[in-house]
């Protein structure tokens, strides 16, 4: 019995202690899970990036897509119309589809006309010349100047009545014609300056065909493989995936093309509106038609666009994209 008594003594202490120390050690765990996580450092040196992303991201894209139900002037109170602005769109609008029909006719020609020929550029670039560096800067400098209102300015002349590309038809025996005036051929000037800008796709392939292995080349070459084989056959299977980053890049960027049919039409979108990019039209329903309610619409319609455009793509992407594995 005194045993017991004693054995319980001894115990006591020992088991009030251990909870104790189990839940010390549970602190000192704690702080060295804050420690080695930075704590909220992290946090407040994050804090600028996330008051943009929320102040100038996602707020105003949750209050245009607000304004797209409304009737709103920026004058005067939004009023709410409900789905008014979208059915007004799709069927009581026939500049919406103007607009839609030049932008689809712009991105579906200059996109794969600029790809093929940044891919051409990239692969002569692709050499160990003598200033070769020189070369590809050269090439590269369209990207930098292309989306400026002064390069606009300059192919509105070019292709003029009187313009450089006249009198260089004019060499050939060619009568030419005022080229931007004309529906038919001005949305073409448009995407002769697009192609005209292939610098970053091209440096993107050029990446891409500097980590391309040269065994293959030297084992096809050592098969009778020439130079067309090889490329249908080695480069562009190896370079599919580089072909869907710059396709899905120029894509985007197409649509949303806005300076050169403003600049190239005299903010017009004309003539007989074939020219009247999607963007342009967009700006002018917000900012000279004061229409910001049905601008906001208008944004909303490209951005589900632009989404379907690049979800397709990524969907297609598995059946012709190779990767390593």
């Amino acid at each position: 019995m005194t045993t017991a008594k004693t054995d319980a003594v001894v115990k006591g202490p020992s088991a009030q202690a251990a909870p104790s120390d189990q839940r010390e050690r549970e602190r000192m765990r704690r702080r060295l899970a804050r420690r080695r996580g930075g704590g909220w450092w992290p946090y407040l040196f994050l804090a600028p990036w996330f008051a943009g992303l929320f102040g100038l991201t996602i707020y105003p894209m949750l209050d245009s897509l607000y304004l797209s139900f409304t009737n709103f002037d920026l004058l005067t109170p939004a009023q709410w119309v409900g789905l008014d602005n979208y059915d007004r769109m799709f069927t009581d609008d026939p500049v919406f589809w103007d607009s839609v029909h030049a932008t689809l006719l712009y991105v579906l020609v200059s996109v794969p006309l600029k790809l093929a020929l940044a891919l051409a550029v990239a692969m002569l670039l692709n050499r160990d010349l003598r200033g070769i560096g020189l070369y590809r800067a050269a090439f590269y400098l369209p990207s930098l100047l292309g989306g400026a209102v002064a390069i606009a300015i300059v192919w509105r002349q070019v292709f003029g009545g009187e313009g450089l590309f006249n009198d260089v038809l004019a060499w050939f025996g060619i009568k030419g014609q005022d080229w931007i005036s004309s529906p038919d051929t001005a949305i073409y000037t448009l995407v002769l300056l697009a192609v005209w800008q292939f610098g970053t796709p091209m440096v993107i392939f050029l990446a891409g065909l500097k980590q391309l292995p040269k065994d293959v080349y030297e084992a096809a070459a050592i098969d009778g493989a020439g130079t067309i084989t090889r490329f249908f056959r080695i480069t562009l299977p190896l370079l599919t995936p580089i072909v869907f980053f710059n396709v899905v890049l120029q894509i985007i960027d197409a649509f949303k093309t806005f300076t050169p049919a403003f600049v190239v039409s005299n903010g017009t979108g004309g003539p007989l509106n074939s020219t009247m990019l999607y963007s342009l039209y967009l700006y002018k329903k917000g900012f000279t038609d004061l229409q910001m309610g049905y601008a906001s619409a208008l944004a909303w319609v490209l951005f589900l666009v632009i989404a379907g455009f690049t979800a397709v793509n990524f969907i297609a992407s598995r059946y012709w994209v190779h990767y390593d594995d």
